[in-house]
């Protein structure tokens, strides 16, 4: 892992890189992972040179003391723009919690990615009353929760869902519930259409935490978006089917 000390902290990422000629692509993870949700994204790495970071908090960053929201979403986006300047990342690809990083990053910040890919994320990422509630009072369920069919996967390889399980207890309960309710805030349904960056929306076909009417609403509002649809995937494409994520990334970087 490699580092970037920023803000009086320290935010990890690592670098997948085999001699590639391609631009730099910085992927963001979403509640409670860390840089390993694109682990699969690193077999690009000929073509591409892939960064994965570990948002304050999670994986091998420092974590960062702030209140849930905005303020916490802004401590998260200079961990983005930390790592990106460090690596000189010419797109931003976001999941879930980290797609609300990413296009934070491009609509408040001095920074211009040449494409935006936006997965299992949304203009609006409002959190279901109860789980908020789980993630204060019972974490155990929460987590039950968000692994039940078509949350975080379809039909995951027990490797998967023992990856994800771990990622979130090694974040702990404050973190991922922190997570959870700078979601529930975050709301820039007004803002996105003056985002002139050419943009992949791409869901998994049984997404049920940001399912595929969140990425049409991208389509209709943001002047140059395109949608892609994963098969037999839910809110975590990249990992559940890889290959079609990554050949769907290809075309779209390639373009």
């Amino acid at each position: 892992m490699e580092r970037v000390t920023h803000h009086g902290r320290e935010t990890a990422y690592r670098v997948f890189d085999r001699d590639s000629s391609g631009e730099t692509v910085l992927c963001v993870h979403g509640s409670g992972g860390s840089h390993a949700v694109w682990k699969s994204q690193s077999r690009l790495a000929d073509e591409y040179t892939i960064v994965g970071l570990d948002l304050s908090g999670h994986g091998n960053s420092d974590d960062v003391e702030t209140d849930p929201g905005y303020e916490a979403l802004s401590a998260y986006v200079d961990d983005v723009v930390a790592v990106a300047s460090a690596v000189d990342a010419d797109i931003l690809v976001g999941n879930s919690l980290g797609g609300a990083v990413v296009l934070e990053t491009v609509l408040n910040r001095e920074y211009e990615p040449s494409k935006l890919v936006l997965t299992g994320t949304g203009a609006r990422l409002a959190v279901l009353d109860d789980l908020l509630s789980w993630l204060a009072d019972d974490f155990e369920r929460a987590i039950e929760f968000l692994h039940a069919p078509d949350r975080l996967f379809h039909d995951p390889s027990p490797q998967l869902v023992e990856m994800s399980l771990a990622a979130m207890q090694d974040a702990g309960q404050a973190v991922v519930s922190r997570d959870f309710q700078t979601c529930h805030t975050f709301d820039v349904r007004e803002k996105i259409a003056t985002i002139e960056t050419e943009t992949l929306a791409v869901v998994g076909e049984h997404d049920k935490l940001t399912p595929k009417r969140y990425h049409e609403y991208f389509v209709s509002e943001m002047p140059d978006c395109s949608l892609a649809v994963i098969d037999d995937a839910a809110h975590l494409p990249m990992l559940e089917n890889p290959a079609q994520f990554n050949e769907t990334l290809r075309s779209f970087l390639s373009t």
